[in-house]
């Protein structure tokens, strides 16, 4: 699997791993199977963290590893809810709806407190993570940003998009250079995904996911 941490290409002087091109872009597909509401945008986001816990336990970077494996378990569970909610619908469709004020409040103070943790963390380890608060951001910011999607909220998008907003110059900076054009795309895709999302949470009568709260 060592071939996974080897050079793709280089462009505009930037150095392309296998494991970085490939990785971020099923996770980009991902991404784009999740605005389609399709329930394939897990086994997907699933895929994009197998290749990428491969690529970086070979590389002996057990930090980026073990967070990995925590996104796999969330893809996991995000699975299990959509399709929850799919079968609980009469058309079959995965609802969408904004979060209420509570649940924005324990979103946001699980952001915050996660980061804080795993930030501290990795400081005390620094073998984990070359940049620990960026890192520590970007970890917690995503596995917050796969919860609300696995409950059908838009808040997701906003997630996405903060994340967004340090993972383009943080990948730039350390070397993942086409994580940073991805990101960037990212950015893109999020707010196209952003409006379908907020458009279907505006029609009446739509069904709500098994499970949470309206």
């Amino acid at each position: 699997m060592n071939w996974l941490n080897s050079e793709a290409f280089t462009l505009f002087d930037q150095h392309i791993k296998w494991a970085d091109m490939i990785g971020n872009v099923i996770g980009l597909i991902g991404l784009a199977l999740g605005w389609r509401r399709s329930i394939w945008t897990w086994p997907v986001q699933f895929l994009s963290g197998a290749i990428l816990l491969a690529a970086f336990a070979t590389a002996h970077l057990s930090g980026s590893a073990g967070k990995q494996l925590v996104v796999m378990a969330v893809a996991l569970w995000g699975y299990r809810q959509w399709n929850r909610g799919r079968n609980g619908a009469q058309d079959g469709s995965i609802a969408v709806r904004f979060a209420t004020w509570r649940e924005r409040a324990y979103l946001v103070g699980a952001a915050a407190v996660g980061t804080v943790a795993v930030a501290s963390l990795f400081t005390a380890y620094p073998s984990l993570s070359w940049d620990p608060w960026p890192d520590a951001y970007i970890f917690v910011g995503t596995v917050v940003a796969m919860y609300a999607q696995a409950r059908g909220m838009v808040e997701f998008w906003f997630a996405w998009l903060l994340v967004d907003l340090v993972g383009v110059p943080l990948n730039f900076a350390n070397g993942f250079a086409f994580s940073g054009f991805v990101y960037i795309i990212y950015g893109a895709l999020v707010l196209w995904g952003m409006r379908d999302w907020w458009l279907r949470s505006r029609k009446a009568g739509q069904p709500v996911l098994e499970g949470a709260p309206a």
